[in-house]
């Protein structure tokens, strides 16, 4: 009987084995702190959920870096099989892909060079100034949807849109509440918050939407589940920002 055990439990690794896949995720490799290089290693949350992910669903993870605004090519393309760059979840993108479980709960945030927090407000100060989102981003887009958008002058960056509002070069920028409170806490650049977060946002993994990648999407949807029930999000969230964003 034990050796019948221990040949069921060796098919089994076999078969688990041969099962693995290799899952091409897509991200930026800039976008502190989610994922970022430091030292020559590729980090950040979006690096270690990932690797959490696959741990729950036995396969290999190769990142792929690449220009943020090319992660959704290349996911079209098959060149990757996800994007973990924070990804927000809009009806838009729900028509073209394939969602995992939203994983990351935010809102969208205006940053001002420190000492204009009193003049910007939030995103009504914004009427007849620059801002700068990052090109390809769902910022563009939550700016270009307020009533009065055509009186704001939205400037798309590749990168360096932090810097250019520290100097002044724009008025503000747009990003979301997390990654600006720790762009603010580890750069020397003197920016500060500028009111309240005004819209929600939920971040998840695109997949793309047919046989292949439903099925991948609900193998990860599966471990992200996993993950939420026994806190190893809630860890990986705390080990990054000191605080739970998951919810």
């Amino acid at each position: 009987m034990r050796k019948l055990i221990l040949a069921a439990a060796l098919l089994s690794a076999s078969v688990s084995a041969a099962q693995a896949e290799t899952i091409r995720v897509g991200m930026s490799g800039g976008y502190f702190p989610f994922t970022f290089v430091k030292q020559d290693k590729l980090q950040g949350f979006e690096v270690d959920f990932i690797n959490a992910v696959a741990e729950q669903t036995g396969d290999e993870v190769e990142f792929i870096t690449m220009s943020f605004s090319g992660l959704v090519g290349a996911l079209e393309s098959r060149r990757i099989d996800t994007i973990a760059n924070q990804i927000t979840v809009t009806p838009e993108r729900e028509a073209k892909f394939a969602f995992s479980q939203p994983y990351v709960i935010d809102g969208a945030q205006v940053v001002v060079k420190k000492g204009n927090e009193s003049e910007i407000t939030g995103p009504e100060s914004l009427k007849g100034r620059s801002v700068a989102v990052n090109l390809g981003s769902n910022f563009e887009q939550l700016l270009r949807e307020l009533p009065y958008s055509d009186e704001i002058d939205i400037r798309t960056y590749e990168s360096n849109l932090e810097q250019d509002t520290a100097l002044g070069r724009v008025d503000a920028f747009v990003m979301d509440r997390v990654s600006a409170s720790q762009v603010i806490r580890e750069t020397p650049l003197p920016l500060a918050l500028a009111g309240q977060p005004f819209s929600e946002i939920r971040n998840a993994l695109p997949f793309r939407n047919d046989d292949e990648g439903n099925a991948l999407r609900d193998r990860i949807d599966a471990a992200i589940t996993i993950l939420k029930e026994n806190g190893k999000l809630t860890e990986i969230s705390q080990k990054w920002f000191g605080t739970d964003i998951t919810h």
